[in-house]
């Protein structure tokens, strides 16, 4: 899998699984919904490593790499892919 929509489901749903009740589009801003505190952001690189078998770099461990399940997906596409992200 290198496309990043085939990573947006399993985020969208580990996101969602801690907010039962709410919608949530992939080009939703979790920080500016209110959804990501300091430990809930720590949780989430968590789940993308372990769960897409990654290592994130630490130059994509900032909020615009995390901001939304789009932004993850396309962050674990190049993760996998050997690519380097562009600076947002």
């Amino acid at each position: 899998m290198t496309d990043p929509t085939d990573y947006r489901a399993p985020i969208r749903e580990f996101i969602l699984n801690r907010f039962p009740g709410f919608e949530l589009r992939d080009e939703d801003d979790i920080f500016a919904l209110g959804f990501v505190n300091s430990l809930f952001a720590m949780e989430l690189v968590m789940f993308v490593e372990k769960t897409f078998q990654i290592k994130v770099p630490n130059n994509e461990i900032r909020l615009d790499s995390f901001r939304t399940v789009e932004r993850m997906g396309d962050l674990v596409a190049r993760v996998t892919s050997g690519g380097r992200a562009p600076v947002l």
